[in-house]
């Protein structure tokens, strides 16, 4: 297939483009990251953008650096007993906040030319963390998984209520679900215990989220292709943002006809390095679009 460059004049437009890309069904061209895309927030907003709690109760600070934003507060875990979960945790009820202002901006969008893509993202594995401090929630997944396994699947549950809420109120295309499940080395856990704890009340937010008839664009960072292929078999149609401490060209190979991959451009080496250059930019991008444009 002959990709042509976004400078071209096209037949198709954007948002047809961007879903023909991701069903890998004969795109006219490269879609330049999410085009034509408006990405909305539910009100239950899970990181605070300053200082301050989250529905949860955990303490976030905020810090001018590099990566900006905000950061979870050392000593702000709310489970402090895993056996007294229940008790310790105030699971957020969707009833309690206004969603007009997101119904108001989405009345706002022709989604004949853009396409609707709600943001949910602290995922399963980032809220029990942030719960319990990553130390603690660690250990726990390796010598507690049954309750780890009974707090996953409340946390799936808050997250069903608000997938549907938000698709009940807005025309909602796509659901960007965020839980970054690796390291730049490996999985945060044996993949057999992301398999036993994780993956099936994940998989129960995928099937509601295709229920629903909107697809699923999960975000996970880190090497994570040890469990790649259950991602695929549970139903994700997309993967960001691919980075390349995972064998992108394998990837590609063996599922590229099942999901679509939107990233891969290597951003730790390449692009913040100190010094880079233009050409250095471009050449990375070709290279990628070389080991993972076939096919869409």
């Amino acid at each position: 297939m002959k990709y042509r460059s976004y400078d071209e004049t096209k037949s198709m437009k954007p948002k047809e483009n961007l879903l023909r890309a991701i069903k890998r069904d004969n795109p006219e061209w490269i879609p330049n990251r999410m085009e034509n895309t408006v990405v909305l927030e539910p009100p239950i907003i899970e990181r605070p953008y300053t200082e301050g709690y989250d529905p949860f109760g955990v303490h976030w600070l905020y810090e001018e650096r590099a990566e900006g934003g905000t950061f979870p507060a050392h000593g702000s875990e709310i489970i402090t007993d895993l056996a007294k979960w229940r008790e310790q945790v105030k699971i957020p009820n969707v009833d309690d906040y206004d969603w007009g202002p997101i119904i108001a901006k989405a009345n706002e969008v022709d989604t004949n030319e853009y396409l609707l893509m709600g943001f949910v993202h602290m995922g399963l594995f980032e809220r029990s963390y942030l719960l319990m401090g990553m130390e603690n929630a660690l250990m726990a997944y390796l010598t507690e998984p049954e309750l780890m396994i009974e707090l996953l699947n409340a946390l799936a549950d808050y997250k069903i209520s608000i997938l549907n809420r938000f698709r009940d109120l807005v025309p909602l295309e796509m659901i960007w679900l965020g839980d970054d499940w690796g390291t730049q080395e490996n999985l945060f856990m044996p993949p057999s215990v992301w398999r036993e704890i994780i993956a099936p009340p994940t998989k129960r937010i995928y099937d509601t989220i295709h229920e629903r008839g909107m697809l699923i664009n999960q975000h996970s960072c880190g090497k994570i292709e040890s469990i790649f292929g259950d991602m695929v078999e549970m139903g994700a149609d997309m993967w960001n943002p691919c980075q390349p401490c995972n064998d992108l060209p394998a990837l590609k190979k063996k599922y590229g006809d099942r999901i679509a991959f939107c990233g891969g451009i290597d951003s730790q080496f390449v692009l913040d390095r100190p010094g880079v250059t233009p050409d250095e930019v471009r050449a990375e991008v070709r290279r990628r679009i070389d080991e993972m444009g076939h096919g869409g």
